[in-house]
């Protein structure tokens, strides 16, 4: 089993994360390194997944490059050890191939979530209310059910504890009217297109959250893109309207730890190892199955 990566090994991070360690390069850029640490209900979870944080930078990376032509965003490289990356000192062998050289911004408090399918906290919210995010839905749906078009649904973003959902006025107070009319519409064209390209691929994205952040007055997408911890990936030739669906993300984590009794409130508890083992082969065939490609290894 490859070794797992909870903490970067360069001093001086500038932010910490659930998963990624920030370093401010000095001149308008960032270096974020994904740790393999995992989180699940807004908690930070005591085992890491092997090598979790490379397929996450790895497949932000080719998300990034594949829609920038739709939406601007920070991505300047996947870090690799090279003299292109032009970092002030040695890139560690182990954070190659996981760390991404963007450019900096400033960071907009919120979580834009686009919603495809009712699963998750949304269908857990419906059952009870007949609301996704405090908005009347048709009644009679049924669990994973299509929505006729994706839903935005924001929340702020708490570095402890849980997101809360935010209102479209809530919204604009945070960020302004036209921020929050730009990252609306510029969360569900990012959402449609990949969609789009993932179900070629036999891919269902069931829902994505993204951030943005503030470049030359211009809100831009940051941190990462369509990631298995950002987004949920079903089999589509697996997909059945009714049920909860299999799926090539951390829900499989979620599953154990709901099916565990944990109460969602720290302390976490240990995962087993054939949970660790399986979650990190999921992470890997998301990859391979959304990007055509293996998880690349540097020395």
């Amino acid at each position: 089993m490859t070794a797992v990566l909870i903490d970067s090994p360069v001093p001086n991070w500038t932010h910490r994360g659930k998963v990624r360690d920030t370093y401010d390069l000095g001149d308008g850029r960032l270096l974020i390194v994904a740790t393999d640490r995992i989180s699940a209900f807004d908690v930070v979870l005591p085992n890491g997944i092997p090598d979790k944080g490379a397929v996450l930078s790895q497949m932000a990376a080719f998300w990034f490059e594949l829609t920038q032509g739709v939406v601007p965003n920070h991505f300047l490289r996947l870090a690799d050890g090279s003299d292109a990356d032009a970092l002030p000192f040695r890139l560690p062998p182990e954070l190659r191939g996981r760390s991404s050289i963007v450019r900096k911004a400033q960071r907009l408090d919120v979580e834009c979530i686009a919603r495809g399918y009712l699963t998750g906290s949304a269908w857990a919210e419906y059952r009870e209310t007949g609301k996704v995010c405090g908005v009347r839905m048709p009644p009679g749906m049924v669990e994973s059910e299509q929505f006729p078009e994706p839903l935005f649904t924001p929340t702020t973003k708490a570095e402890v504890g849980h997101d809360t959902n935010m209102s479209t006025d809530e919204l604009i107070e945070l960020v302004g009217a036209e921020v929050a009319n730009a990252i609306r519409l510029r969360t569900l064209a990012i959402y449609k297109y990949a969609a789009d390209y993932a179900r070629q691929r036999g891919i269902i994205i069931a829902d994505t959250k993204l951030e943005f952040g503030i470049v030359d007055d211009e809100p831009i997408v940051i941190d990462e893109l369509l990631t298995p911890d950002s987004s949920r990936f079903w089999p589509a030739d697996q997909y059945q309207v009714g049920r909860s669906q299999p799926s090539f993300d951390k829900q499989f984590v979620r599953d154990w730890l709901s099916a565990s009794g944990w109460d969602r409130e720290p302390p976490p508890p240990e995962l087993p190892q054939d949970i660790i083992e399986k979650t990190a082969e999921r992470y890997r065939q998301a990859l391979r199955l959304l990007t055509g490609r293996e998880l690349l290894q540097f020395e």
